[in-house]
Formats: structure tokens, sequence, C-alpha cells
């Protein structure tokens, strides 16, 4: 859904190009500094009444942020933001959750969702049942959301950064570089703490993590925590009482990445898991992504991608057993030159039908296609 800025792209020419195009994913956010405490800072809030609050929805009886459910900010957030999530309850999530039922396989306990960004709203969709999320993005972490006076009348620009990615399934760079950059909630953890709530999640813990030089998990800023790997894990529960762990990590995941080594070391000791991609740029049709590439194909059990992912040529014939959705209509013409023959062959072979749910830059679902990839030994 979300794709890396130039960073990892590393072609400013690209960047360029990307920056006066709307459908692109997310691109890099400012790095922020927390928000400094101050005496009206609500400061004895959970993580999950700070979520729903966010999200638009009340937060738990008794809380301290009860008293901001009276403000004309709150209200007008809640009522504005329920609208727009019925409409894509009703365009998107119930219908993808209705197909991955009828057209997944059991899924495996771990997703890697790299280039994602913050779209755990999509992860969730698709694979419900992972009780470990790994998602990664160059958009900066920022600071553990908390409520203030001061803050609470920033819940419209907060929602506003949301509008591209509730209406198109993606992040748009321009669009997020200028609403989420600055303001009262910035970087990518108002986002997780939305979707979650939102997705009827329960966070219960949120903390700030890095990795060390071997992929271990580390607090952030201590000894051996590398700085150019920066992240946050959230746990959270939903209505099955099962504890999730959500892992969201800043990094650059191109070959020549700061600490791609330290994510792909820390994925590959969570075992064989599924993966997700979706608006990921066409990175990985690239060689300078083929440390990223690799593991994929050597890590999961399945493979849900839209044609922004991995080439179908990368995929062993006696390896993999490769299953069409959709209609493939090919790459919008930003991306044109990384139209798949192979996937159009394929496509024409298998003849799926229609998806019912729009996926990727191609955003009716007419035109959209996906690609489940399963690996015959795991």
């Amino acid at each position: 859904m979300i794709a890396f800025g130039r960073a990892a792209l590393g072609v400013s020419k690209m960047d360029r190009t990307l920056a006066g195009i709307a459908a692109v994913a997310c691109a890099a956010l400012v790095a922020i500094a927390p928000i400094a405490a101050s005496a009206s800072e609500t400061t004895g809030a959970t993580p999950n009444d700070t979520a729903r609050l966010l999200a638009g929805l009340p937060p738990t009886p008794g809380s301290d942020l009860q008293r901001f459910v009276r403000t004309a900010s709150f209200q007008n957030h809640a009522r504005e933001f329920s609208q727009a999530w019925e409409r894509l309850e009703s365009k998107q999530l119930a219908k993808i959750r209705t197909w991955v039922a009828e057209q997944m396989p059991p899924a495996k306990p771990t997703l890697f969702y790299f280039f994602s960004g913050p779209d755990f709203l999509y992860a969730n969709a698709f694979y419900p049942n992972a009780t470990t999320y790994v998602m990664s993005g160059l958009e900066p972490v920022g600071a553990i959301p908390r409520v203030s006076d001061v803050n609470i009348t920033g819940l419209g620009q907060l929602r506003g950064s949301l509008n591209t990615v509730m209406n198109t399934s993606f992040f748009r760079t321009i669009e997020m570089r200028e609403r989420f950059g600055s303001g009262a909630f910035t970087g990518t953890l108002p986002i997780l703490y939305i979707f979650l709530a939102r997705s009827g999640k329960t966070v219960e813990e949120t903390t700030l993590v890095s990795l060390n030089d071997a992929g271990v998990e580390a607090p952030a800023g201590s000894p051996g925590a590398r700085a150019s790997i920066n992240g946050a894990k959230i746990v959270f529960s939903g209505d099955d009482g099962v504890r999730r762990t959500l892992f969201y990590f800043q990094t650059d995941v191109s070959n020549s990445g700061a600490s791609v080594n330290q994510l792909l070391a820390f994925a590959k000791g969570l075992g064989q898991g599924d993966a997700l991609i979706k608006s990921a740029s066409y990175l990985l049709h690239s060689d300078n992504f083929s440390k990223v590439r690799e593991f994929l194909l050597t890590k999961t059990q399945t493979l849900l991608q839209d044609d922004s992912g991995i080439p179908v040529r990368q995929f062993s014939a006696g390896d993999w057993k490769l299953e069409a959705r959709g209609r493939y209509t090919g790459p919008i013409n930003l991306f044109a030159g990384h139209y798949q023959a192979r996937l159009a062959d394929l496509h024409r072979v298998q003849k799926p039908g229609q998806l019912p749910f729009g996926v990727g830059y191609r955003i009716r679902a007419a035109e959209s296609s996906l690609l489940l990839a399963t690996h015959k030994a795991h």
C-alpha cells in the first residue's frame, strides 16, 4: 500500500516524478520530537483510550480523556471520521474479509509487510489472524501520542492526512509530507493507533524500540541500539482476547540501507511467515532491493501482492504455485516500464474473475489484480 520515498529509491529523477503524481505511496515524513509535557497534558490516559480518542471513538468510562469528548473538535472529528469509516467498511474492508475467507489459505502466525508505512488497516484486513506483524517504511515513528488541551484541536488535521488512504487504499507522497509532517500529531504512531482502534483492537502497551547489530530487539536509545533503525512495538488484542504484536521499523530496506541486514536478521528470527506487498513503487523489480526480495522468496509460505511486488519472472516454477486474481490491466502511466508479459499470460490462462474491491494503484475493482504465490515446500 505504501511505498518508500526518495531515500529508498535512490533516484532523484524518480523522486521528482513522484512529487507530481497523486497515485504514489507514502514518502518520508519529517522527523519529529516528542510533544513537550505541560500542565494541560493528560498523562494518566491508557494507550487504548488515546487510540480511541484519535480514532473518533469515546474512551472508556472514567478515563482522564473523557473531558475531551465534550469538545467541538472531538465531536466534529468523531462525526466525520465515522461517516468516512462506514464508507470504507462497506466499499473495501467487508469485501476484503469475505474474499480472504473464501480465497486465502490458512495463515502463518507472522506477517511480513515491508514497504508498508503505517498501513495496519490492510495488513489486518488481508491477514486478520496473524499474531505478529512486521512492518517497515521510511516514515518516522514519532512520539507515543498524548492528548492535551493544546493539541486536541489538531484532530481535524490528523483526519485530513488519512483522506487519501481511506479512498484509494494507499497514501500519497506529497499529501503526507505536507499534512502529516507537522502539526499536533505527527509520525506513524497516531495513524497506527487509529487503524487499531477502528479495527476493533485494544491497544495494551506501546514501547519505542530499535535493533542491535545482531538484529535483536532493544529499547530505543539503549547501548547497542542502532540509530539507523527506530521502531515501535505495540501489543494489542482483539475480540478473541489473543495478544498480538505489531512492530513498525523506520529504515531504508534497499541493499545499501544502513540497517537492512539487521531488519532481515530480526525477521528471520521469527521463522516462516506470510508476506503482503502493495503499492510498492515496483522497487522489488530493481536489483537494489535484492536482499529483501531474496528474503521474501525464501522465508514466506504465501505472498499476496499486486503487480508492484516481486516480478513473476523471479518465482521459480518448481518452488511456487502462482494464482492470478482479478484483472491485470498493466501499471499506471508512471510505471509503464514495469509491464509484465508473463503476468498477463498468467491471467489469460487462468481467467480469474474480477476482484470485488480495488487494490494498489489501480483503485477500480474492474482494473485491480492480485497474485497469490504459495511456496510448495512450506
